[in-house]
């Protein structure tokens, strides 16, 4: 799905005309929720209930 030097991974999809993705940063862990209507979209971290980043635990060797 992704190349070993790209910094994002696609964790989760979901749709084809409205899209819903979710993204983990391999370097910080933090995951990003993307979702594309048409020619509209947009890209935000995802957030826990209480407000902070959802964040992946990720390995240091890359």
């Amino acid at each position: 799905m992704t190349k070993s030097g790209d910094r994002f991974e696609k964790t989760y999809s979901q749709g084809f005309a409205s899209l819903t993705e979710i993204w983990v940063d391999k370097k910080t862990g933090v995951n990003y929720l993307c979702h594309a209507t048409g020619h509209a979209g947009g890209m935000t971290p995802l957030l826990n209930r209480d407000g902070t980043p959802v964040v992946t635990p990720v390995s240091r060797e890359e």
